[in-house]
């Protein structure tokens, strides 16, 4: 009900400083623990989650609310995406609705304050219950990006309950470059030896424009380097039919006009991996009935962000709530037995 009141004040200043004021109005708001692991706790590279709905990374750049953002319902957050260096980005504005299909267009070039004050704020959380994720990424002028990303592993895996390795934002030139079977090898292979034997499972979130060679050669990689799971996906960068007058703004697109390509790219990556390696299902998911389409089709986790900017902090609560109706209703005992069950 607040939300609902707040929501046209909201929408009447600009979106990024409407979400700053977000994460600032959930700082204030203090500390609570994450919700305790019930019907729908599932494992997942060896991480007990007790939900499989997550925050995904973009909405707590800097480590800011992890805490706050698992108090609302989420079963994990995954802040970021931090890069070794603080940059500002791409130029403003770069943040736009699109009120009419449900929808946000970004170019924010992974604006972020650096490693070090996100390190310092993860340093202070650590012995806190909770599963959070730490997705990282170069700067935008580095010269060796896997160096950037060896960096970041090094300095972000003890604090990590998962670490997500960003090659996938169409906002940072050149990045998704990194797709291509040969330098996600390197990469992989320099960020596996940066963390070490004993450090956390290692996420690598892909792009939903994908031809379907790279799908296979992607999916091939994973299984070799025994990745903990693959985030599917990340915006994309064509264009749906869309009716918003913003539609026209070039970045990456997200939420509902993304819902079908994304679900549709979990299916390509479920069957060119032999459902051997854990999914997780994110872009356009913005109510239960998204989410349990997405677990139905092969993803143990799912993620949302865009849909919090019509939904409200109460979403998570509802779709939560909903997952374990349909759950129910379909004759499963457990989420995990849902699973790829379409």
């Amino acid at each position: 009900m607040l939300f609902d009141l707040a929501r046209p004040a909201l929408f009447a200043i600009d979106p990024e400083r409407a979400h700053r004021l977000t994460v600032r109005a959930l700082a204030l708001a203090g500390r609570r623990g994450p919700p305790a692991a019930g019907a729908l706790a599932i494992e997942v590279a060896g991480l007990g989650f007790p939900n499989p709905l997550g925050m995904a990374a973009g909405f707590d750049k800097d480590a800011e609310v992890p805490d706050q953002l698992l108090g609302l319902g989420f079963g994990f957050a995954e802040v970021g995406s931090i890069t070794p260096r603080p940059q500002a980005g791409n130029p403003r504005p770069r943040l736009f609705r699109l009120v009419e299909d449900r929808a946000v267009i970004n170019r924010m070039g992974f604006n972020n304050g650096g490693a070090e004050v996100a390190r310092d704020r993860l340093v202070r959380r650590a012995g806190r219950p909770g599963i959070v994720g730490i997705n990282v990424g170069a700067n935008k002028d580095s010269e060796d990006r896997i160096a950037d990303y060896v960096a970041m592993t090094r300095a972000m895996a003890p604090l990590a309950s998962y670490l997500a390795v960003n090659i996938s934002s169409p906002n940072t030139p050149g990045l998704r470059a990194l797709q291509d079977e040969g330098a996600l090898t390197g990469l992989l292979d320099a960020v596996i030896e940066a963390r070490g034997t004993a450090g956390p499972p290692v996420f690598l979130k892909v792009a939903p424009d994908l031809e379907s060679a790279d799908i296979d050669a992607i999916a091939r990689i994973a299984l070799d380097r025994k990745l903990g799971a693959l985030i599917v996906s990340n915006t994309t960068i064509t264009r749906p039919a869309l009716l918003s007058a913003n539609a026209r703004e070039t970045g990456g697109l997200s939420g509902a006009p993304l819902r079908d390509l994304a679900q549709q790219r979990l299916r390509d990556f479920r069957k060119a991996t032999g459902a051997a390696i854990p999914l997780v299902g994110v872009g356009g998911i913005a109510s239960a009935e998204d989410a349990w389409a997405r677990i139905r089709a092969g993803a143990s986790l799912v993620q949302l962000y865009s849909a919090m900017v019509y939904g409200g902090p109460g979403l998570p609560r509802r779709i939560l709530r909903g997952l374990e109706a349909l759950m129910r209703r379909d004759g499963f005992a457990s989420i995990a037995e849902a699973v790829g069950s379409e």
